[in-house]
């Protein structure tokens, strides 16, 4: 299966969620959100949600201002 993380190209041997692959290949600081094909994807969601063949995922740092 190949996805992109954060514009790197990524094989994975079998599908995952979200909390296995960070756990495996980043290790997100407080405050980090994470988009898969451009839809944030709740951090509650990450242990349930499976990564898809061709999934593009961006972890970036969130940011609040006004």
């Amino acid at each position: 299966m190949k996805i992109t993380l954060n514009d790197l190209p990524l094989e994975l041997a079998q599908p995952v969620t979200l909390a296995v692959l960070l756990t495996e290949h980043h290790h997100p600081a407080p405050g980090t959100a994470l988009a898969v094909n451009q839809t944030i994807i709740p951090r509650r969601q990450w242990t349930d949600y499976r990564v898809q063949d061709g999934d593009d995922i961006l972890l970036f740092q969130a940011i609040a201002g006004g």
